[in-house]
This record gives C-alpha cells, structure tokens and sequence, in this order.
C-alpha cells in the first residue's frame, strides 16, 4: 500500500491555493468524471464548496481532498489564506507532515506567508516547500524566483525548520505541478508532484518513547478490562511491561487487537485495544508507557498558544484544558510574550493576546496531565484551550515547558533571591520512599484535641511504615515563631508560616500533620491553595469539639485565666473562630475516642491517593 503523506496548503488570500490543489487533482487524473466539467472551467471551485466562499472569492473553511498515485496517496488540507482564518489554518495543519506555502511571484513574501511559515514550524511540520506561484505573470523571470527562494529558506532556518525548498509554478497553466516546464530551463529539480511522492516522513515519528492515551474502558463479562484508543508514539508490543500514569501502577501487555485482529505489534497512529495482564482501576485519560521512556506528569506548563476568538486572552483567565483523552481546568498565570508577525520577533510582558495572535503563555492545571514537549511528540505535547461558558474552543497550544515540581510557592518572597528547583524529581522520591506526600491540617478550638489526634495519627501512621511528623501549633513557637504574640496579624503570620513548612515536609514525602487552631477561615483557605498549587493533598480535619466541653478540659488554665481577665483575645472567648463551611473531614473530638479519629483520618488519605 502507497505511504500516506498529509499535505497543508498556505499563503495570502488569492496566491492561488485553491488553484494548485484543482491542478494536482485534476493533472493527476484524481476527479470524478463529473468534476472534470468544472475543473475545466475553474480548477478552484474543486475545493471552494462553501456558497460563502464562492461569494466572497475566499476559502474560508478547511477543505480536505483525497488523491493517490501509483508512488503514494495524499490528504490535502486547503486551509484559509485570510489572517480572520488563522485558526482554521491552524486546524488543517494539526496532521499535516508537509505545508505548501503558497507566494505570489508578483507580490513576494506577505506577512500572511511569514505568519502561515510560523505556524507550520510552530506546528512541528518539517518540510516546507514555497510554490512560488504566477510565475507567467513576471515572465518566467530566474532572478525574482531565485530571491524569493532566499527569503523563505532564510524564513525557514529562522524558524529551525530543517527542510526548506522552492518550486517556480504556474498552478493555473500546470508548469511544474504534475509535469516540469519549458518556461524553466534553469530549474533543475523535479517538478512539486514528484518531489512530493518521493519525501521521505517516515523518520519524522517518534517510535522511541510509548504513548497511549485511554479513551474507552470494556469491562469484559467473564472479568477483566479492555483499554482502547489510539496509539500516540511508539511501538506497543505483546508481553511487554508497560507504567500507567498518573497512578505509577505497572503491569505487562497481554494481549492487543487492532482493526484486523490480534496482532503482536503495533504502531502509531493506529486505533487499538489493549489487555493488561492486571486488572487496574485505569480510566479515560490515563497513559500507558514505558517505565523508563515516561512522560512529564505536570501541572505547571509553558506553552506557545494561538489565540481563535475575538475576546482578548488576560492573565487569571481560567478555561478547560484538553489534552490527549484528559480534560482538566486550567489557569492563564502570564503572558510571556506576543509574536509581531512582521518581524516575527517576540514582544515582552503584553497585557493581552488577540484574535489570531500567538505567544508564550504560562499555565497551570488543576490537575497533573503526562506531557511531553510539542518538539518531540506532537499529540501529547498539545492541548486546546474551551470556554467553559460557551464551551467553544479558544485557543490552541503546543508545550515548550513542563514540570514534574511544583516551582516557588506563589506570594511575595524576599528580594533578590532566585528560586533552586530540586534535583531529585518528586516522582523519583516519593517513589523510592514508596508514599506520597500530604498535609493534614487539624483545626478547632483550644482544648478541642487536635494534638491528642495528631499524636494518634502520627503514631499509626509511622507504625504502617508511612514517614509522618506533627507540627504543634504551640511547639512552633518555640523557634519559629518565638518573635510572635497573638494578635489578628500575629497569628495570620503563624499560619502562614506553618503552612509553608508543612508544604515542604510534604513535598518530601511526609505527612505533615498539623495542629493549629487557626481560627480565621482565610488562613485554611491559603494553606490548602498552597498546597493545591503544588499538586499536594491537603485535609482540613475540623476538630468539633463544643466549647463547654473544650472549657472543662483547659488542659493549660487558658479558659479559666481568660474569664478571670488574666488573658485576652482567647479564641472562643473574646476572639472569633470562623466554623468550617466546608471541611474534608469532621472529627468529634468529644464523642470518639482519639484512635478512631486518626483511622478515620487514615482512610481518607488512603482514598485521595488511589485517587492519583
């Protein structure tokens, strides 16, 4: 069977795409009889079908054609030229291996072709050829080919594109389309439809590192699930050991079936479904790959998007992110940069992007997806942007940077200091210590038995096996915190500082319990998010625990110093404790015993980590 290869048509509005592609249809002997009437008239209206693009002279959507020759079979993508269409050249050129760049002779190299050149490179297309088209309407004329033909392999080198060539055409006369040209003595290569049956793409698939995203999970009658989708990168054979990601849960390839039936390899980008010799919890989303190929499993993203819609994208913009077969929320921390596409130089800090512009975007999901760099597979290295209003599709990006580490803890730090991400990834250290970290954040008022639950719960917790560590409210005041007294300020700064600390016990792995009263819902509020930010579990445990109950025990005289007016601002006296609107878990501290408390604790953090 021929190869495959999928072509994107480029260029300004009127150099003649729509043309070209009637031309190699019509040339290649590849119409119907029917369409021959027409392609004699105007070979254009093959691919202009919209009544709108007839009206306006424009190609406004995509239009896709199938052709083949006896050397290979081809999918043309005819995607718009007019810049309001940038989108829909963004979508033809998705799948494409080859782009053809069309420029009119007469007119040069437009900012339409740079911004179609951009994106092609942008979109990890690797061969572009410039169809220097109307090259009847210069008569033919070397020297204005052959400068052209400077500029777009300078434009293409710019753009790191390793292979750039042109071709001197006249797609309304046929000159070296299909057959070369007399015109062209001086052209000494093949003419476009050959040099396209004979480029070679097949080394432009990742083979190297697996991917398979899950999309449809078969629960088999007798026991046992099938995992289908479409392979991404690779090669998935039989019996080999495979790690599902995000879990981190191994397992061995017992079986795969394609279209055609059992087969003991396959390749990308076929369709299949896969048997694992383990019968794991993997749902829609989940990756299958090689242990020691993996992807990064991120939060944090650099990206470079193409913005699809006519309101502005700002920074704090949040969207749905969909990414392979998983769909998370997703945050617009910053914009980098914004590209001018008349130098194609990147302009610093803009405030936004607009309607067809394209720049360096910061990210951050709400939930880890498996990555890699858009350079290096372009089907997990690219996600789109939704609103999650209109559920219309936004934005476009293909990833440049991600990371498995949380990076600084958002909020002011002291100044010029650089942030040191860790050597060792999480992945690898949770990994070897064989937990996850977490914080568990113990709230109620004095007396309530936050610490009774916490010892409990670290001592259960270490006797498992399972590293864990109490931070006391109270203990951190001897060193930490020794410089703060109990003000409404003093004490939103404790928990800042508590929190903070919890975060990095965590981030190595721990449970940090912490046992704090915290009586201010702000506070709870910002050591979750900080958490949240750095891909942590985080249980706010509500000790409720009634305050005459808490008053009997005074198991340090504070409600008895402070009804005699010894001490003020005691929480539940004459200071607020802001009740939990919403805890994880509700523990009762005067009804059940301190143990039961801790397992329940337990068993929560238990599911929140298969949950991963």
């Amino acid at each position: 069977m021929p190869q495959l290869l999928r072509l994107a048509t480029a260029g300004s509005v009127d150099d003649g795409k729509s043309t070209l592609i009637g031309r190699l249809l019509y040339d290649a002997k590849a119409l119907m009889a029917d369409q021959v009437p027409d392609a004699e008239v105007d070979l254009a209206q093959l691919t202009d079908g919209l009544r709108a693009e007839r009206e306006q002279g424009i190609t406004i959507d995509v239009a896709y054609r199938f052709f083949a020759t006896p050397a290979r079979s081809f999918i043309i993508a005819d995607t718009p030229g007019h810049v309001r269409y940038t989108r829909n050249m963004v979508t033809g050129a998705s799948t494409a291996e080859a782009a053809l760049v069309l420029i009119d002779a007469r007119n040069g190299i437009l900012e339409q072709s740079n911004r179609h050149a951009y994106l092609s490179a942008l979109l990890g297309i690797r061969h572009l050829i410039a169809c220097v088209n109307k090259m009847d309407l210069v008569d033919w004329d070397e020297g204005r080919f052959r400068e052209i033909e400077r500029g777009f392999r300078g434009l293409a080198e710019r753009l790191g594109v390793p292979d750039a060539r042109a071709v001197p055409i006249s797609a309304l006369h046929g000159d070296n389309v299909v057959e070369g040209s007399e015109h062209t003595p001086w052209y000494e290569h093949p003419p476009l439809l050959t040099q396209l049956e004979q480029l070679e793409v097949a080394d432009d698939r990742n083979l190297d590192d697996l991917r398979f995203p899950v999309q449809w999970i078969t629960r088999l009658p007798g026991g046992g699930r099938i995992y289908a989708g479409q392979l991404a990168a690779g090669v998935l054979r039989r019996g080999e050991e495979v790690l599902v990601l995000p879990r981190g849960e191994r397992s061995t390839v017992e079986a795969i079936e394609s279209p055609d039936g059992p087969v003991e390899e396959t390749w990308p980008p076929l369709s299949i479904s896969v048997r694992l010799a383990d019968e794991l919890d993997v749902g829609r989303g989940y990756l299958l790959c090689r242990p020691v190929d993996t992807p990064t499993v991120a939060r944090p993203l650099v990206a470079t998007v193409c913005w699809m819609t006519d309101a502005p994208l700002r920074a704090g913009a949040r969207f749905q992110l969909k990414h392979t077969t998983r769909q998370v929320r997703a945050t617009v921390e910053r914009i980098e940069t914004r590209v001018d596409m008349h130098t194609l130089d990147d302009v610093a800090d803009p405030d936004t992007l607009s309607l067809n512009d394209i720049g360096r975007v910061r990210l951050r999901t709400a939930a880890p997806i498996m990555v890699d760099p858009y350079t290096r597979n372009r089907v997990t290295g690219a996600f789109i942007l939704i609103d999650e209003a209109s559920n219309d599709t936004v934005g476009a990006g293909m990833i440049a940077e991600a990371t498995e580490e949380a990076g600084a803890p958002f909020g002011p730090h002291s100044p010029d200091v650089v942030w040191h991400a860790p050597s060792l990834p999480r992945r690898r250290r949770w990994g070897a210590i064989g937990q996850r970290g977490a914080t568990v954040w113990l709230t109620g008022l004095p007396g309530a038995g936050k610490s009774t639950i916490g010892e409990a719960l670290e001592r259960l917790l270490i006797e498992a096996g399972r590293a864990a560590y109490v931070l006391d409210g109270e203990n951190l005041r001897h060193g930490l915190s020794s410089d703060l007294g109990f003000s409404q300020a003093d004490r939103h700064e404790h928990a800042r500082r508590v929190a903070s600390v919890a975060r990095i016990l965590a981030d190595a792995g721990n449970v940090a319990i912490v046992g704090l009263v915290s009586p201010m819902a702000a506070d709870r509020a910002w050591a979750r998010e900080l958490h949240e930010q750095a891909d942590l579990d985080f249980v706010e445990a509500w000790v409720d625990t009634p305050l005459d109950v808490c008053e009997q025990r005074d198991p340090h005289r504070l409600y008895s110093r402070a009804r005699a007016g010894e001490l003020s601002g005691l929480t539940g006296v004459d200071a607020p404790y802001e009740t939990p609107g919403d805890p994880d878990i509700r523990l009762h501290g005067a009804q059940d015993a301190p143990e039961l408390s801790a397992q329940r604790v337990i068993e929560l953090l238990d599911v929140l980590g298969e949950g991963r």
